[in-house]
């Protein structure tokens, strides 16, 4: 038996010879235990959502706010995502231990997905709005090179705007 999330949908597997009582039973015991073992590994989910709450209204104007903004731990290719439809968006528990200043450009950059979907020119104006957006895409591209075993090569600094490594780590 086991209960996990697969995004915004509980999973809970229970054994086909359960009778109907026993897994209504066992289904509500998964449940809470799933919830208990969230609440020890996903604090500050409201103070993810309040930040982002502010972000979008200092930074974006504060007139397309998130319904959800919650922390996950499924996303290890991505710092973060957001469904424009339903309003969510969900940062990866791998920003948590970041400086402050990265958590919130990793914000600010799926807050402007909830104006623009794609990562076209009005979609990074957005964006570089927040003041320290390019040091903290800097310190995110260094993160994962690091995390790859890269090496560091100034030489290969790539000053075009169209070729956005930052973006594969973002990409919706």
């Amino acid at each position: 038996m086991s209960a996990y999330r697969d995004g915004d949908t509980t999973v809970v597997l229970v054994p086909a010879t359960f009778s109907r009582a026993e897994e209504k039973r066992w289904v509500g015991r998964m449940l809470q235990r799933l919830e208990a073992r969230e609440g020890r590994r996903h604090p500050g989910d409201r103070e993810l959502h309040e930040r982002a709450l502010e972000l979008a209204r200092r930074y974006l104007g504060g007139t397309e706010l998130p319904d959800s903004v919650r922390w996950v731990d499924n996303q290890n290719s991505r710092w973060g995502s957001c469904t424009p439809d339903t309003r969510t968006i969900r940062i990866s528990r791998r920003v948590a231990g970041m400086p402050s200043w990265v958590v919130d450009y990793v914000l600010i950059h799926e807050l402007a997905h909830l104006f623009i979907p794609h990562h076209g020119r009005e979609f990074w104006d957005l964006v570089r709005r927040y003041p320290k957006a390019e040091r903290a895409r800097g310190y995110l591209e260094g993160f994962s090179a690091a995390s790859r075993g890269e090496a560091c090569d100034p030489a290969a600094d790539e000053d075009d705007e169209e070729l956005d490594t930052a973006e594969v780590a973002f990409e919706e």
